[in-house]
């Protein structure tokens, strides 16, 4: 069973959108959604610097942009479930039909106004845990006033808060936990912090009329199925301001069977805590187009041929 998953905010990286812009069409397809979302796409994916890519407002449009156009270039795939980390379920829930394409960036680039806006208010950021028992690690955190916004599992929490709380935990990090990164994001999202975008998100998505998943949604509030589009997208609107549960999306993608998993651009994070998480499972991040060939021989090997699927 194949998993096709979205990688969240931080996985950008200057000019990553270069070689995918060679490839037939795609250049055609993101002019479009940037006069759709008013946001020059093409500019930020290939010439922006990484200070500019690091804009929320930037950053979130840029990533579903990257994840869809992909998924486009992979062809005729039917995966099993899919399922996105923080802003990357939007990209998900395009996967699974939930929002059509145009859709999925004008809900992301009011996503990402509003939580810069939100961020603005107060000077927060995040930090990545790496090692530690999460039973010691969040009361830790808990200590120190911060909130553990992605609970990642294969050893990782992420820590979202203060400057000042940050500062505190560099100084006093949890017993077990060998390394803490300040990560290249712009606020203390998935926390309380993010409250002003709860408001504002809701608002844009009144405007959108969600179709129910054509293929298993995983949310990743509760590492659970989704059943309609309706609750998808109010779990997408509560999502910013809420922890994610990576860790129990991956235990639900071991209950369905998963034996396949595919990053969409920018591949990599995710995979890497798949490859902790779920041994035994092949994994591909689509970085290049140079990975898609190795993408369509995992697709290849996780579909059920029509025969077997009738019982023949």
């Amino acid at each position: 069973m194949l998993v096709l998953v979205a990688p969240g905010q931080g996985a950008q990286t200057p000019g990553f959108l270069n070689p995918w812009l060679e490839l037939p069409g795609a250049a055609d397809r993101l002019a479009a959604w940037s006069d759709a979302i008013g946001l020059d796409l093409a500019h930020y994916g290939t010439q922006a610097d990484a200070d500019d890519i690091r804009d929320t407002a930037v950053a979130q449009p840029l990533l579903v942009a990257a994840g869809l156009l992909s998924a486009t270039a992979l062809g005729d795939v039917s995966p099993g479930a899919v399922a996105g980390h923080s802003v990357g379920e939007i990209t998900a829930a395009a996967f699974a039909g939930v929002l059509d394409d145009t859709a999925a960036l004008t809900l992301v680039r009011k996503r990402g106004l509003a939580m810069a806006e939100a961020a603005a208010i107060t000077d927060t950021g995040m930090s990545a845990l790496l090692g530690g028992d999460p039973a010691t690690t969040v009361p830790h955190l808990e200590k120190l006033g911060l909130t553990p916004a992605n609970m990642n599992g294969a050893g990782q929490i992420v820590a979202a808060g203060t400057l000042e709380q940050l500062a505190a935990l560099a100084e006093d990090k949890p017993e077990g936990v060998r390394k803490v990164v300040a990560l290249k994001v712009a606020g203390a999202f998935h926390t309380h912090h993010m409250g002003p975008a709860v408001d504002a998100l809701a608002k844009a998505a009144e405007a959108l009329a969600p179709a129910d998943p054509t293929v298993t949604y995983v949310s990743n509030k509760d590492g659970k199925a989704v059943a309609t589009g309706a609750e998808v997208l109010e779990r997408l609107v509560g999502q910013v301001a809420n922890p994610v549960r990576w860790d129990l999306c991956m235990e639900t993608f071991k209950e369905l069977g998963v034996t396949g998993l595919i990053e969409v651009c920018p591949g990599g994070t995710l995979t890497g805590l798949a490859k902790r998480a779920l041994p035994g499972v092949r994994t591909v991040a689509l970085k290049t187009p140079d990975d898609l060939d190795s993408a369509r021989e995992l697709i290849a090997e996780t579909s059920t041929p029509a025969a077997d699927a009738a019982g023949a």
